[in-house]
């Protein structure tokens, strides 16, 4: 049973609204509401005399309440559900069914409640009255003709939130829409898009052919052949001889194979052979029999890490001694470590004859003549003199910055600059310099920035240079590496260890064996928590208490050489009891020049044989170099 008809009606007054079905005709619900009106006004005056079957009405005063049902009509019958909100009735009419099988109030009943929410939403309240009715009559209307048809509690809720917004537009058509929002459906424009590019790589794929190159046939031919065994023919031969009568028959290629019905013995094609005696020989030809390992290799290991008061621990593999230290020297260091320079040196001792230890044989040079003569050289030529500007000469200035936490590398960048020094504007007359030239080793760049109104970029790696003579070198390109492939001249350490008052430091740094040369005048600056009462440094340091640093100066850092160390202990006033993290951090200072930059990037000219410009030593120099 459904709802047929829905209606407003007033306590006093005509109705103001009636909503039916498209197959109950309206003149029927107007004669249910007409009948409606007469039993309620009965039941008001008292003059109704209810059945004792209880058949035309339920409950004891049907009308009396704010809801409930009733049976209406003489010839055609019909059950009225009601619920009074202020002074209107909201009426839901259906019909009456005597079987009780099909007879289903409740549905009828939650439409009328629903009604009734529409009601009191357009009237933002329990206050309804026909005035208020009639300002929004249109939102009524359309609603209940909606909740008439059936709805879902998810498109009820919508309906009432915009009936005071959106208006009747967003109410009509927003039915599949909320319903997907709610239940967290996508929409078929959403996916409508995905379809088609599905269904566009479908198509694209089975119009797609794949053929193999020529050369991959020949190849796979020519293995197939060396593949077919030589006592049993090759193929064509084996189709000469099948039988004429015999019918080909296709094979299964997921049959089992006919070697699982062979014997174990001859599963292979391996047969015994009785005349040699040298089996296991035969077995072995052919066969790469690795030696087995030495006997130390087979002994425990153990990898520590030596600390400048004694062991910091590290893995322990066995309770065994230890041969990884003795066998590979070095191994745990910076970059693999360096060569020790005992192993090339022999027992063998220097004679006493060669005075100290064979120096005077460096010098196999003759003397110059002045000094056979006697005659004094003035110190003027002993000064090296500077070379006359021959053309524009270029250089490049790198700036490497790294930063290490302990013995981990956290960052590492590196700023290049290309610096062209033009000849004097005095030698060269005020004429403008121009010429082109190209760079290489660029794998490793990540951007470029150029002085547009100097140079010009012409494409693969070629530029061409038109500025004006100047007394000082002149900035033209600007370049930065990518992190992973930023070489580290220097690998710092830093190690604290704070045992009651004592703070006790280490830094231990090791040179890259890649370099072009050693680095030279290495200035490591160490900044201190306090200013120290007591110090004990190893090497000897500078202190500079008004900055609360500790310099350590060291002339040369060898490229093959094991790390170096340097220590600082010194009392604090803070206990390592007490959960405070004292900070120590160190910085180093270095710069080296050389024929070859520092990143790998090279000025080349633009042809070959031709000489624009001259390349002079790069420089490099340390940034924010520190380890914390």
């Amino acid at each position: 049973m459904s709802c047929l008809a829905l209606s407003l009606q007033p306590a006093n007054g005509s109705d103001i609204l009636l909503q039916t079905r498209e197959w109950f005709p309206p003149a029927r619900a107007l004669v249910a509401l007409s009948a409606f009106r007469q039993t309620r006004l009965a039941f008001a005056s008292g003059k109704h005399q209810s059945a004792e079957d209880g058949d035309t009405s339920l409950g004891d005063d049907p009308l009396a309440a704010s809801s409930g049902q009733v049976i209406v009509g003489v010839e055609s019958r019909y059950r009225v559900v009601y619920r009074l909100v202020n002074s209107i009735y909201v009426l839901g009419i259906t019909t009456v069914d005597q079987d009780d099988g099909v007879n289903n109030v409740f549905e009828c009943i939650s439409i009328v409640n629903q009604a009734v929410s529409v009601v009191v939403t357009a009237c933002r309240g329990v206050d309804v009255t026909p005035e208020k009715l009639g300002r929004k009559y249109a939102e009524i209307y359309m609603a209940l003709d909606i909740v008439l048809r059936g709805i879902s509690n998810i498109r009820l809720a919508a309906m009432l939130a915009s009936m005071h917004g959106d208006g009747i537009a967003k109410m009509v058509h927003s039915a599949i829409a909320t319903e997907n929002k709610i239940r967290g459906a996508d929409s078929w424009k959403n996916v409508e898009i995905n379809s088609l590019e599905h269904q566009a790589g479908v198509v694209a794929f089975s119009n797609a052919t794949f053929e193999m190159p020529a050369e991959a046939l020949q190849a796979g031919d020519e293995v197939a052949v060396t593949l077919v065994p030589t006592g049993q023919g090759s193929l064509s031969e084996q189709q000469d001889q099948q039988k004429p009568g015999e019918e080909e028959v296709e094979k299964d290629p997921f049959a089992a194979s006919d070697a699982i019905n062979k014997p174990e013995e001859l599963v292979g094609g391996f047969k015994k052979d009785k005349g040699s005696s040298n089996d296991l020989t035969k077995a072995l030809a052919g066969l790469e029999v690795t030696t087995l390992p030495p006997a130390a290799a087979t002994e425990s290991t153990h990898i520590g890490v030596e600390g400048f008061e004694g062991d910091y621990g590290g893995i322990e593999f066995s309770n065994d001694g230890s041969t990884l230290p003795e066998d590979f020297e070095g191994l745990n260091q910076a970059w693999g470590g360096g060569l020790d320079a005992s192993e090339f040196v022999g027992s063998k001792k220097v004679p006493k004859s060669q005075g100290l230890g064979g120096l005077e044989l460096l010098q196999t040079s003759e003397p110059p003549p002045t000094a056979a003569k006697g005659a004094g050289t003035p110190l003027e030529n002993l000064l090296v003199q500077k070379t006359e500007m021959k053309g524009p000469e270029m250089f490049i200035l790198e700036e490497i910055r790294a930063e290490f936490r302990e013995s981990l590398l956290a960052r590492a960048g590196l700023q290049g600059m290309v610096y062209l020094k033009t000849l004097p504007p005095k030698s060269s007359g005020d004429k403008e310099t121009e010429f082109s030239f190209r760079i290489e080793g660029t794998n490793g760049i990540k951007r470029v920035v150029m002085q547009s109104s100097r140079v010009s970029s012409l494409g693969n790696g070629m530029f061409h240079v038109r500025t004006s003579s100047s007394e000082e070198p002149i900035p033209i390109l600007k370049y930065s590496l990518l992190p992973r492939v930023t070489p580290l001249p220097l690998r710092v350490r830093l190690i604290k260890r704070h045992s009651g008052t004592l703070l006790s430091v280490m830094i231990q740094y090791v040179s890259n064996p890649d370099l072009p040369a050693p680095l030279n005048d290495v200035t490591f600056v160490l900044k201190l928590p306090v200013d120290p009462s007591l110090l004990k440094v190893s090497p000897k340091a500078i202190l500079n208490r008004s900055e609360k640093e500790l310099k350590w100066h060291v002339q040369e850092i060898p490229l093959m050489g094991n790390p170096g160390r340097l220590r600082a202990r010194m009392p604090v006033d803070r206990n390592e009891e007490d959960g405070e993290e004292i900070d120590v951090v160190c910085y180093v200072k270095f710069s080296a020049q050389g024929t070859k930059s520092l990143s790998g990037v090279s000025l080349l000219p633009a042809s070959e044989g031709k000489t624009d410009f001259y390349e002079v030593n790069h420089r490099y120099e340390s940034g924010v170099y520190m380890c914390n």
